[in-house]
């Protein structure tokens, strides 16, 4: 099954989808992608389903045809000042609010949003698996973070975020255990299984 090119026909159509939701440091990321109506790649899919040299390759070719895109980061002490669902949303809104072209409708991957500048929107459960501009806003979101941690990798080595990007790994979590926590963990965040055992 192919994705679909828009949701509604005939209208300036955006799709945006974020990355880093579950995991326990670094921003969350969003992004929101404007295709060309004809624009067409074999490659493109829901990120997940790629290979990251697959979205690598991607990134530029969505960049290049894209009539808008945007990208957005929402960091950590927002993400624990408004909790990790809103800090998405506004992470997309951001992300929106940088596109050239202001669109007449958006898609959105998930099942949570909130009106943005009266522009109507559809939410849709695995909607980068469905539609063509959410893919591209997952693809961007999803590179864009990956390349945030690996400079924080180089900060940070031994949290390994240059494999795990941040998600809660057996091997992100040893290093909690080890290290403590840095500057760039979400400190609301469940960091490790044993928070839940209280020493009273």
């Amino acid at each position: 099954m192919g994705l679909k090119k828009y949701y509604l026909e005939n209208t300036i159509e955006a799709g945006t989808d974020e990355a880093g939701r579950g995991c326990l440091c670094g921003p969350v990321v969003a992004a929101a992608v404007i295709l060309p109506i004809n624009f067409e790649h074999p490659l493109l899919n829901d990120s997940k389903q790629l290979s990251e040299k697959k979205r690598l390759e991607l990134r530029p070719i969505i960049e290049k045809n894209a009539l808008s895109f945007g990208v957005s980061y929402i960091f950590e002490a927002k993400i624990d000042e408004i909790n990790i669902l809103q800090a998405s949303i506004l992470a997309m809104h951001k992300a929106i609010e940088k596109l050239k072209i202001k669109p007449e409708h958006i898609i959105v991957d998930g099942n949570k949003f909130k009106l943005y500048k009266n522009i109507p929107h559809t939410t849709i459960v695995k909607g980068d698996a469905k539609f063509m501009s959410i893919a591209a806003a997952s693809v961007l979101a999803k590179t864009y973070r990956d390349d945030f941690m690996l400079k924080l990798d180089a900060e940070f080595p031994h949290y390994f975020w240059r494999n795990n990007k941040g998600y809660p790994t057996k091997q992100h979590r040893d290093a909690i255990r080890k290290f403590g926590i840095t500057s760039y963990h979400r400190k609301t965040f469940k960091l490790l299984p044993e928070q839940l055992k209280l020493e009273l």
